[in-house]
């Protein structure tokens, strides 16, 4: 699996050049006077995100990053040349904390936007800088500022704007694969999807949208049970939620039952999760006896004011009312967020 979403790094600015302690020495001027020159700032350490990367997988096998330090001064009054600085290139979604306390300390969430993680020490002065009238030679200079160095955590969340919530094997990565050019690994055993997949739909004229299939949640995933508390995280940022429900007789499950413990979990793990739209999507109609267990939960469902769409995602069927329905409700949570 090639998918990593955490990491944890250190980086370490480089510290900065310190000064030099020089004097002119010039044929015939036996007193020259101070030109040390000032020692080069140490580089940073930069956390980029691009598009093209997918996942924190390179990270994994190195941890430690280091920009390179200042030059130090020279006599001549020449400066020391600053550091080149470390560029760590991560994907778009990308969350950096720190380590030890937990605090956010960027959220990378557009196509190279920056973060600088970790800054150059500033170099020191040399001793030219502090020539006055009553101290015309001074014979000290500054040392370079360390760099900072740093315990990073790097917590990658899909950008997607529809998650695909439900039980294991309730047909999510089916139904990713018809409504968009995802092609997720598809099989009939439990936790079929082990890494989220993200796909882009298109709907009406123009219309489109990013969704997302998460893997199955369970009861106890809020505790981490299943694959738990690790992709739970990737819905927090998605606007819509379509929950779908198995209705195959074959599982033995109630699909109502099934529907409140997948929102007991979204309450239990991030309580506002829970309050998202979700759109109710019925699952596996073409199957014997699921019609008829469809019937009874549409009446349920729409007493409730909840909207829900009976689907195969398999043959096709209610698939294009249900992708223009949420790509409405996509359009119209756009509107309102950006005024």
């Amino acid at each position: 699996m090639n998918f990593i979403d955490e990491v944890s790094i250190v980086v370490k600015a480089g510290d900065g050049g310190r000064g030099c302690v020089s004097f002119r020495r010039e044929k015939y001027v036996p007193r020259g006077g101070p030109d040390g020159g000032d020692g080069g700032d140490g580089g940073d350490v930069i956390i980029r995100a691009e598009s093209r990367i997918t996942s924190l997988i390179d990270l994994r096998y190195r941890r430690r990053y280091t920009a390179q330090r200042g030059q130090h001064g020279m006599g001549s009054d020449r400066h020391g040349k600053n550091g080149r600085s470390v560029t760590i290139r991560v994907p778009v979604g990308t969350v950096v904390k720190d380590e030890e306390t937990g605090e956010v300390l960027a959220d990378l969430t557009r196509d190279g936007q920056e973060f600088v993680c970790a800054r150059g020490g500033r170099g020191g002065k040399g001793n030219a800088r502090f020539a006055t009238p009553t101290n015309q030679a001074p014979r000290y200079a500054q040392p370079g500022e360390e760099g900072e160095e740093r315990h990073l955590r790097l917590e990658l969340k899909l950008l997607a704007d529809v998650g695909i919530i439900g039980f294991p094997n309730a047909g999510k990565s089916t139904l990713i694969a018809h409504i968009s050019a995802a092609r997720p690994k598809i099989a009939d055993y439990p936790f079929t999807t082990l890494v989220p997949n993200l796909g882009v739909v298109r709907y009406g004229d123009f219309g489109g949208f990013v969704v997302a299939d998460i893997p199955g949640l369970v009861e106890g995933a809020h505790r981490g049970k299943g694959l738990g508390t690790r992709f739970l995280k990737h819905i927090e940022r998605t606007s819509v939620f379509i929950h779908l429900l198995d209705l195959s007789p074959a599982t033995g499950r109630d699909p109502l039952e099934d529907y409140r413990i997948v929102n007991e979990e979204l309450r239990l793990f991030n309580p506002e999760l829970a309050q998202r739209p979700q759109v109710v999507a019925l699952n596996k109609v073409d199957i014997t006896g699921a019609r008829e267990r469809a019937v009874e939960l549409l009446k349920f469902f729409n007493a409730k004011g909840i909207k829900v769409q009976a689907i195969s995602a398999v043959t096709g069927e209610g698939l294009k009312e249900l992708v223009d329905y949420v790509g409405s409700m996509v359009e119209r949570l756009r509107k309102e967020r950006t005024g």
